[in-house]
């Protein structure tokens, strides 16, 4: 793993959004797994649309088959999870970037209702983690 983290996948005051780079995803998703967090793996790779995306959260997620297909039902969703019978959850989208590149808007939107989900599942209190995998570029771009 080329990220270091000191996070306990069985605590839910650990879980957030993080960055990391693609091949962190593998030992990230295979360290939750083993403590019993349902694995969740999302690409985002030549992101079109958000109707694409709801279709790839739906696969990844086996959203309910009366998912809104919007945000606010993506919102929803995210604060139940009731049909994936486990302790805790862990997305992992790869390819961030393009999602991020082709369409800011809808990026943000996602990020925005992903940090309310994990505001709520830190008060359930069980373990919900996210990890967006962007290229190893867009860290060198960032201060130490």
């Amino acid at each position: 793993m080329s990220a270091q983290f000191d996070l306990d996948f069985g605590d839910a005051e650990d879980g957030g959004i993080f960055f990391v780079t693609s091949e962190d995803l593998e030992p990230l998703g295979e360290a939750a797994g083993m403590q019993g967090l349902r694995v969740c793996r999302i690409s985002l790779a030549d992101y079109t649309d958000r109707e694409a995306l709801f279709d790839r959260l739906t696969q990844a997620l086996r959203l309910p088959s009366d998912f809104g297909r919007n945000w606010d039902a993506l919102a929803d969703s995210m604060r139940d999870l009731s049909w994936l019978k486990a302790t805790g959850y862990i997305l992992l989208f790869d390819h961030a970037e393009d999602m991020r590149d082709r369409n800011e808007d809808d990026f943000d939107m996602l990020l925005d209702i992903l940090e309310d989900a994990v505001d709520y599942w830190q008060e359930a209190p069980a373990p919900f983690f996210v990890f967006f995998a962007l290229p190893e570029s867009a860290f060198d771009d960032t201060d130490a």
